[in-house]
């Protein structure tokens, strides 16, 4: 039985929702056999479907995935767009 979960952050913007995505794209899964991550963006919100074979593998996907994802917000929020060189 296959196990999912979803995630959804509002960024304010498609390109900061984007910039986000762009940046996350490209840490794959460790185990895409067995965890499935896809990842869209829409009306300034990034949305992520999770899904694995067994819960243990959802939550330490979820949780290492929502651990770079605060970091990124934190960037965007400290150097995102608008920001004075």
């Amino acid at each position: 039985m296959s196990q999912y979960r979803d995630l959804e952050v509002d960024y304010g913007s498609d390109e900061n929702a984007s910039m986000v995505c762009a940046a996350l794209a490209v840490d794959k899964e460790l185990q895409p056999d067995k965890v499935k991550r896809q990842m869209s963006v829409s009306d300034g919100k990034l949305s992520v479907h999770f899904e694995a074979v067994e819960a243990r593998f959802l939550r330490a996907s979820f949780s290492s995935f929502v651990d770079i994802l605060t970091l990124a917000t934190k960037t965007i929020e400290e150097f995102g767009p608008g920001m004075e060189l």
